[in-house]
């Protein structure tokens, strides 16, 4: 019922949790984009709409659903008054959710079992605490999100009009705190083409502001890049597959990019790196405008305004670079 990362972030919970029990039937509550970008994964039995721009109806339609059906267990992942709302409505015996420290908006009012308190840490293992409360393992962290093979033939396709590595540059994100400056990405955009010789492909959504900065990498760019914004989320998934590189602040492409073992440059500035930048993979491509030099924040959920754009466009090629000598060459790209 949140964002598209956070529905990348859930994707290993219910994986692991059909690892341990192939006969589990799985229901999964979701707003249009994340399903958009799950529907017909392997793992997911069923998925119940809840579409938030109905408003108040939303909420009568996804109840009339979950009406219809009763379950062993409910898990509530996220910590928001609507999903526990939605949690209320589900006919279950076990309802595990946050313990009441993490839980906001009342949210722990609608959940019968709670997982044990524990310091904040990376969204990603935040939610694997649910499975250890439930005695399964996370491991092996698998996403398997594609491209799947019916996806296969648009992906040559794509992939066949390129002649040159793909670099796939997100433009703009949920929030305005978190983009970046698009004047900046037309420079990184001609410097990738140039110095790299790769094909640059603006990604994206076709909300006015990713418009608005895709006009502005247009107007700016010597080169001008390719544009696929508004393409759909499972467009999105092969092109970024079909990616030797990924550029992109903290938004839903970014942990995509991890679950596609795809090299990501992550600009973080807006959120903490420690909670939200990518798991596990790709540390050493992260630009961190988040914390002050020399620093040691510690993981929390605190947001930093205005220091997006302590970003310049030099950092941004100086992790190109790194990835051109780590990743490309291994790759033998």
């Amino acid at each position: 019922m949140s964002a598209v990362g956070d529905a990348v972030h859930v994707l290993p919970v219910i994986n692991a949790l059909k690892r341990a029990n192939s006969r589990a039937r799985i229901t999964w509550v979701l707003q249009p984009g994340p399903a958009a970008l799950v529907r017909g994964h392997r793992s997911i039995d069923e998925i119940i709409v809840f579409d938030r721009s109905r408003g108040l109806m939303a909420f009568a339609d996804v109840s009339s659903e979950l009406a219809k059906r009763r379950f062993d267990l409910v898990i509530n992942l996220q910590v928001y008054f609507k999903a526990g709302i939605v949690t209320g409505a589900t006919h279950a015996p076990v309802k595990l959710g946050f313990d009441r420290a993490r839980a906001r908006d009342l949210n722990w009012l609608f959940t019968n079992r709670k997982i044990p308190p524990h310091a904040i840490q990376h969204v990603q293992d935040q939610y694997f605490e649910f499975l250890r409360a439930l005695g399964v393992s996370p491991e092996p962290v698998e996403w398997d999100l594609g491209p799947w093979p019916d996806e296969r033939e648009w992906q040559r396709n794509f992939v066949g009009s390129i002649s040159r590595p793909i670099a796939s540059i997100v433009v703009g994100t949920s929030k305005p705190e978190k983009d970046w400056v698009p004047e900046r990405w037309a420079e990184v955009s001609d410097a990738l083409q140039e110095e790299f010789g790769m094909q640059v492909v603006l990604v994206g959504g076709h909300s006015e502001r990713e418009l608005a900065a895709e006009r502005l990498v247009m107007e700016h760019a010597k080169h001008k890049p390719r544009t696929e914004l508004g393409s759909g989320l499972r467009h999105l998934v092969s092109i970024l597959d079909a990616s030797a590189l990924v550029l992109s602040p903290d938004t839903g492409p970014l942990h995509m990019s991890v679950a596609l073992n795809r090299p990501v440059i992550s600009l973080m500035g807006y959120t903490n790196p420690k909670r939200t930048g990518p798991y596990r993979r790709f540390q050493d491509l992260i630009i961190d405008a988040y914390g002050d030099p020399g620093e040691d924040y510690p993981i929390s959920m605190e947001n930093r305004p205005g220091r997006m754009q302590r970003i310049e466009t030099s950092h941004v090629l100086e992790k190109v670079r790194v990835w051109r000598d780590r990743y490309a060459r291994e790759a033998g790209r």
